[in-house]
């Protein structure tokens, strides 16, 4: 199948890192299908796209919801034939240590970040079977592989992400299905914004300044870089790849010593 043919899902396409990864979708000639608890940011990334000339649709989801999510692929698989890619980029922070971290807060992480994944892959990755073809891309993070400080439930979930992708990657690739994650370090997205405004109010500057030092690359990370990379890792261009984890993260990971 050419890229042109292929239609590709991505969770949280409403805004942020997810919003970067459905224009760089764009930009291969996908079908992109925005997924979104936000229907409105969802409406706004996919009509950007289709007044620019590409295709795109969105579509309300909370990833969470099972039952919910295997309707939804399901109406997907239904409208547009068959579903060739799948990003699994929704999800949601926490700051926090263990003692910091409720019951209900963690249980609140791990639907949207572990459950979530699951139940999106569960949904797409039988219809990907039977066309004997497709690719998952999975939003890792940093957190995944090194220790972050008051970061408890977000840590517990990333990593999480970064043993489904190996576990998805081996039951799977001789059905002809690739599956990746890619870690980003800190991007400036609007979850840093309001973690700002919520917490240094009057030195929002000086914070942001701060944050951007601990990549040891000096700035945080740009959403269209992360974009860039998930692209990369859908298309043709990386045949050749599967089982691996891609940090994007000015250096955090391997420099931060």
């Amino acid at each position: 199948m050419t890229e042109e043919n292929k239609v590709s899902v991505v969770t949280g396409g409403g805004s942020g890192i997810g919003y970067s990864i459905c224009k760089a979708l764009t930009t291969l000639k996908h079908t992109v299908i925005v997924l979104d608890m936000d229907i409105e940011a969802a409406k706004r990334t996919a009509d950007e796209i289709n007044l620019a000339g590409g295709t795109a649709k969105a579509i309300q989801l909370n990833v969470s919801k099972h039952q919910e999510t295997m309707q939804v692929f399901a109406q997907i698989k239904d409208e547009f034939k068959h579903i060739d890619v799948l990003v699994n980029n929704a999800g949601i922070g926490s700051v926090g240590t263990l003692e910091e971290t409720s019951e209900d807060e963690l249980d609140r992480v791990y639907a949207v970040n572990v459950k979530g994944l699951y139940n999106c892959s569960f949904a797409a990755v039988p219809y990907m079977k039977a066309q004997g073809a497709g690719v998952i891309v999975n939003m890792a993070s940093v957190a995944s592989t090194v220790g972050i400080a008051d970061r408890f439930a977000y840590s517990m979930s990333k990593g999480a992400v970064l043993t489904m992708t190996y576990s998805i990657a081996k039951d799977y690739i001789n059905y002809g299905i690739r599956c990746n994650s890619v870690a980003p370090g800190r991007v400036h997205t609007p979850f840093v914004d309001a973690y700002l405004e919520k917490n240094y109010p009057d030195n929002k500057p000086e914070m942001f300044e701060t944050l951007s030092k601990t990549q040891p690359i000096g700035r945080m990370g740009k959403p269209d870089e992360i974009g860039a990379m998930v692209k990369y890792l859908c298309s043709e261009e990386a045949s050749f790849i599967t089982g691996s984890n891609f940090p994007i993260d000015g250096g955090f990971v391997t420099l931060n010593n």
